[in-house]
């Protein structure tokens, strides 16, 4: 039932060989990687417009100004993502760079950051969406969480059947919302008589403004930027070849995104459009452009689907990032296997769990997520800036003075947008995320700490054991039956040195065990040990470690195992199991630990069959 469960969810799975035709182009990698930096500027003039009105300027011109730097900021972030694809087209982005350049602790802070705002980034997206959804159906408000939630699982379901599936359901939702914004831009521009509004008024009104102020305003808009990392991540999903199809999705994203962001910044500025609690921005600019027809409603219909699955790009760059990290021994090695379809699946749901887990600590409200966002990814753009000024200055290969400036100046700046949203969104709830980078960061280290330890134990270098094995078998018995019958003779194919262990709460026990085993004749020897307090493993345990001392300790060619075989029989329906004890499954558990006892399980299939 669960194979056939997990069929109609995930698919048929796909050989190895089909890997090739899982990758995608250029115009599927651009709804599939690209959706987080798009969705973006759905709110990011917003973000910029709050910071002023809060602080109650009014001069709203200087917003034109502030957009510019921020695209300036987006052309210096596509150079330089451009350039890490072209040095590092296996995949990983800030992580790589910063490993290669930087260091261990500086890459392996990046890729601390980078987890930490994919997974704010799934769950701002979804709360994001539900809250555009709660807007024009009130009567989800109760089930907030519960439709964040179920975003969630369809997301993960459909990145689960595969990176061409996931593409294929996001193109539409991506294309539709580029085309409606687009046209909203147009249609303001050409129907509306335009005021006299330039960046020149704005940049005059940037000298009355406070440095802080100004700088908090580009910051706060600056979240234009989240997501413009993930197509340097996600290098190996493009079809050959494949360096030059992202770079080209990537200039293609920064094109596409600066064009719909200084549009829409332009137009709220021209129509004097301000926040408002009950609409947003873009919102506004629908309005102004179509009126409250179809088209107004396409335009949010596109938002919303949009702002719900922006999260599939982070589906996409968490799992690729996180099995980067654990082929270097940073994560579980389970993180690098691939799924059915050939995806890392296993990260996928690691993602889905980690930002369902956000969403009902925070009620899935975004207002409650927003300061945590934006933190990760601005210390990866910085970390990645510098990692690249570095590389520039020790091989100063090609060009690398233009580059050097490049690189050098987008640091600066990226480092300072850090700073600036740290020290303001800090009490409001960014702590978290300072707190959380430097423990995942400290995790990783005792991974790679514990995967180091054990390859040593694990290596046959300098490997030299002389002892001779001397292996005691027991079998732990309640009764008995067949399955108890079957394990006893299989015993003996392993040592002659078999002995039958039962834990008896009181002397009749004993005794109609002893009156089995001689009605029987049962040749293995057993063992009775009391347990008045009808305790059964631990009694059997201190049996174990007594054992384990018994013999010529001073033999030191000698090593003794103890092998525990345990009989236990098997329902022939799954749902069976709950009707009896599973003293066999706590038994394995609790002797997996123990060094020098090995354990057998040996089954005994029941059937509804009579002999």
């Amino acid at each position: 039932m669960w194979r056939l469960l997990k069929r109609l969810l995930i698919g048929r799975p796909l050989p190895t060989w089909a890997q090739e035709s899982e990758r995608i182009g250029i115009a599927r990698a651009l709804a599939v990687l690209s959706a987080d930096a798009l969705s973006s500027v759905a709110y990011a003039t917003e973000e910029t417009l709050i910071v002023l009105v809060a602080a109650g300027f009014t001069q709203t011109t200087v917003v034109l100004p502030i957009s510019l730097a921020i695209i300036g900021l987006l052309a210096l972030l596509a150079l330089s993502y451009r350039q890490v694809i072209f040095a590092y087209p296996s995949g990983g982005g800030a992580y790589v760079v910063a490993r290669d350049n930087l260091g261990t602790t500086a890459s392996l802070v990046a890729a601390a950051a980078l987890l930490v705002d994919y997974t704010l980034t799934v769950a701002v997206s979804i709360s994001s969406g539900v809250d555009a959804l709660i807007s024009a159906v009130g009567t989800l408000a109760p089930y907030r969480v519960d439709v964040a939630l179920l975003i969630v699982f369809a997301v993960m379901i459909i990145n689960l059947r595969g990176v061409r599936e996931s593409g294929f359901v996001f193109a539409v939702p991506t294309y539709l919302f580029i085309a409606m914004l687009a046209v909203t831009i147009l249609v303001d521009l050409t129907h509306h008589s335009p005021r006299h509004v330039s960046p020149v008024t704005g940049f005059a009104a940037v000298h009355t403004m406070s440095w802080l102020l100004l700088f908090r305003a580009f910051s706060s808009g600056s979240t234009a930027l989240t997501g413009v990392e993930a197509i340097s991540n996600g290098v190996p999903l493009f079809r050959e070849p494949q360096a030059r199809n992202a770079a080209r999705t990537l200039t293609l994203m920064a094109i596409i995104l600066g064009s719909l962001f200084l549009g829409s910044s332009y137009l709220a500025v021209r129509d004097g459009i301000l926040p408002r609690p009950e609409q947003t921005v873009l919102s506004q600019l629908g309005h102004e452009a179509f009126g409250s027809g179809f088209a107004y409603y396409l335009l949010q219909t596109a938002t919303i689907l949009i702002l719900s699955l922006a999260a599939n790009t982070s589906f996409n760059g968490f799992p690729i990032l996180a099995s980067i990290l654990a082929r270097d021994g940073y994560l579980p090695r389970q993180l690098t296997h691939r799924g059915d379809r050939l995806g890392y699946s296993n990260g996928i749901v690691i993602l889905a769990m980690l930002a369902a887990l956000l969403l009902v600590a925070f009620h899935a409200r975004t207002t409650k997520l927003i300061p945590l966002y934006a933190i990760g990814v601005f210390i990866s753009f910085t970390l990645s800036q510098a990692g690249l000024v570095k590389r520039w200055l020790t091989r100063r290969e090609g060009r690398w003075r233009q580059a050097l400036v490049i690189n050098g100046v987008g640091a600066a700046a990226t480092l300072l947008v850090l700073v600036v949203f740290t020290v303001g969104k800090f009490f409001e709830g960014a702590w978290i995320v300072v707190v959380v980078i430097p423990l995942l960061v400290l995790m990783f280290m005792s991974i790679k700490r514990h995967y180091l330890h054990v390859a040593h134990q694990l290596s046959l270098q300098g490997y030299r054991d002389p002892r001779r094995i001397v292996n005691k078998v027991i079998v732990p018995v309640s009764g008995l039956t067949r399955p108890t019958a079957w394990a006893l003779k299989y015993a003996k194919t392993l040592s002659p040195d078999v002995t039958a262990v039962l834990v008896a709460s009181d002397d009749a026990e004993e005794e109609r065990m002893r009156e089995k085993w001689a009605q029987w004749g049962v040749t293995v020897p057993l063992v009775v040990i009391r347990s008045p307090y009808r305790s059964v493993l631990g009694p059997l345990l201190e049996y174990l470690d007594h054992l384990q001392k018994v013999g010529p300790e001073e033999d030191r060619s000698v090593y003794t195992v103890v092998t525990v075989v345990i009989p236990e029989f098997v329902p022939e329906r799954w749902w069976h199991v709950i009707l009896h004890n599973q003293f066999a499954l706590a038994l394995k558990a609790a002797l997996l630990f123990k060094p020098g006892v090995l354990v057998t399980s040996v089954p005994y299939h029941l059937s509804y069959r009579h002999d």
